[in-house]
């Protein structure tokens, strides 16, 4: 797959929910995935380790009051997509999370994850 496809089926999965389904169909094995620094799972590398952080974070989620997925911008072998977040988790409460993402492919496969956001 080329990065628009990609990107086109990760922006689609992610909307429907599938994001667990999204790490195992596009995710490289030796995926990177990298938070903002000072917070959990700042460096996490690995499909599986992806997989359970993912896994970690929607368990945490006690209700997604909305969510929205921005179209990918493709820049070579590189995508990226803003995404906005009203959540309630079981640790931390209500917040509401604007957030940028970048992913680069390689091979047809995500290879390396990097996310930016704001909280409030």
């Amino acid at each position: 797959m080329s990065t628009k496809e990609v990107a086109q089926q990760w922006a689609q999965m992610c909307r429907e929910g599938k994001n667990i389904e999204c790490i195992e169909a596009l995710y490289d094995e030796n995926v990177t995935s990298k938070e903002m620094p000072g917070f959990p799972g700042e460096i996490t590398q690995g499909k599986q380790n992806v997989w359970n952080k993912g896994k970690e974070w929607l368990d945490n989620v006690s209700e997604f009051h909305s969510g929205e997925i921005g179209e990918p911008v493709i820049a070579g072998n590189h995508f990226t997509s803003k995404m906005n977040f009203d959540v309630t988790f079981k640790d931390r409460g209500r917040q509401q999370i604007e957030e940028v993402a970048v992913f680069e492919v390689k091979n047809g496969k995500i290879t390396n994850e990097q996310f930016f956001y704001d909280m409030e």
